[in-house]
This record gives structure tokens, sequence and C-alpha cells, in this order.
């Protein structure tokens, strides 16, 4: 649990663009693309206004703790999530490296370069190693 709140973390620090450990909507709105997520500005302010609990028009990391808490998976999701990314690993690496995930998605459809799907593994890579673990793709299907 230690690991998937200091990815988390890094998470929301890479995405705060102008480092005052908050995140504004449109921000919020860029981290959610990120991962695929369209959000319109007017979604991603209404967002933010309903976790913003000191009404300031922003999120600080407890604020969007608290919305992706409000989101988080139960067992039943955990176990889906862990079947999902081994889909994606590698039996012999054990981890989604670029390979692994432009294999996935040439599987599912979706033909990426691999400097595309290095690139995808590289926002959510919270340690740097350029691979994505258990915990980093947690954070990226959140």
């Amino acid at each position: 649990m230690a690991s998937y709140l200091a990815n988390f973390e890094q998470i929301f620090t890479r995405f705060d663009a102008n480092g005052d450990g908050k995140l504004s909507p449109s921000e919020l709105q860029c981290l959610l693309r990120s991962i695929s997520q369209e959000l319109s500005l007017e979604e991603a302010e209404a967002v933010v206004e309903s976790s913003d609990s000191d009404g300031d028009g922003l999120l600080d990391i407890n604020e969007f703790a608290k919305f992706v808490g409000d989101k988080r998976e139960t067992e039943e999701e955990e176990r889906e999530l862990r079947e999902a990314y081994e889909m994606f690993v590698m039996k012999e690496e054990g981890h989604i490296t670029a390979k692994s995930l432009k294999r996935m998605l040439s599987r599912l459809g979706t033909s990426k370069a691999i400097d595309e799907c290095m690139s995808m593994i590289c926002r959510f890579d919270g340690n740097g190693d350029g691979v994505l673990s258990f915990d980093e793709f947690k954070v990226m299907m959140i």
C-alpha cells in the first residue's frame, strides 16, 4: 500500500505543472487525458468543485486522494486489474515493458510504435525504471 501511495504522489506531482501542490481543473484534465479519459474543461471544473473541500478552486493532494479514493477498487476490481495487468506482462519479465505493451495493444487492434509505448509507460513510471509494476499500472488505470 505504501508503494501505491508513493506512486500516487509522484503522479500528482508530475501533473502539478506549476508546482504549487495543487491541481487546477486544466491540470486535472491533462492528467485524465494522459490515461485516455477525455474530460472537457467544464467537466474538470465540476470535478474540482465537487471535491474541493477548502473552496480554493483547486485540488490539493488530500482532496485528489479523496476523489480517487471514492473510485478505488473493491477486491473484485483489484482482481480484475491484476488479470488485466497479467495480460500485458511478458511472463519472463514480470512487468509491463514497451515491447509487451505494443504486443497487447496490437492484439487489441490498436497499433502503436515502440516509442509511443515507451512514452505511455514513462507517464506512469514512478520509479523511473522504464517499466510498469502492478502498483504503477493501478495508478495509470485510475
